[in-house]
């Protein structure tokens, strides 16, 4: 079994995961976001397929999406290969960090799980052309981050204060992130099924 936990990044299929804003790779920060700052999980999903795949062009254009139509600053925490006869499994693990402003952030984790990843033959337009086939599962989780600078955190009155603000001044403003949170997650799971189907129709 191949495994690596790379923690920060890793560059994986000539894709460059570590062109995220040199502060979302701090240690420090990344800690905090992870262990102390206010979270809201408000979506979970996942997509099931069984067929064809091009699992390296999929991966790719998982990452591309998520980067360039989300905007999510990417970081691989997990790649796991397991090789059993001719067939592999793979495990990925991904989280992505999008700053909205200067007290929200959208942090996302994604996940792929890959089993019975084959090498196949078809053809295509009279061409042969190789593929993969497997079984594979997606799911994504959708966070709103509060406070993700820790601004309201000093002092038990600062925390009081963060209380009234988010329930007084800015409760529609939460209700429009959290909206526009979960429609990124759905249509990131939407694009990915339809890169799916598309390619188990080849």
């Amino acid at each position: 079994m191949a495994e690596q936990y790379l923690g920060l990044h890793i560059n994986y299929l000539g894709l460059n995961l570590t062109q995220c804003n040199e502060e979302y790779l701090n240690k420090d920060f990344y800690y905090y976001i992870r262990k102390m700052a206010e979270k809201d999980n408000i979506f979970s999903s996942k997509i099931k397929y069984d067929g064809l795949i091009d699992f390296k062009e999929f991966y790719k254009f998982c990452y591309q999406w998520l980067s360039e139509e989300a905007g999510l600053n990417l970081i691989e925490g997990k790649y796991a290969e397991k090789i059993s006869g001719d067939a592999k499994g793979i495990d990925v693990e991904w989280k992505g960090m999008r700053k909205v402003t200067d007290y929200f952030m959208f942090q996302v984790d994604i996940k792929f799980k890959v089993l019975n990843l084959t090498n196949v033959e078809i053809t295509q337009d009279g061409k042969k052309l190789k593929m993969n086939k497997a079984s594979d599962e997606d799911g994504i989780k959708g966070t709103l981050v509060r406070d993700y600078e820790g601004k309201f955190e000093k002092t038990s009155s600062q925390k009081f204060m963060r209380s009234i603000y988010e329930k007084w001044v800015i409760h529609s403003r939460i209700q429009e992130y959290e909206g526009k949170l979960v429609g990124d997650c759905n249509e990131f799971l939407s694009q990915a099924k339809a890169f799916l189907d598309l390619e188990g129709k080849r």
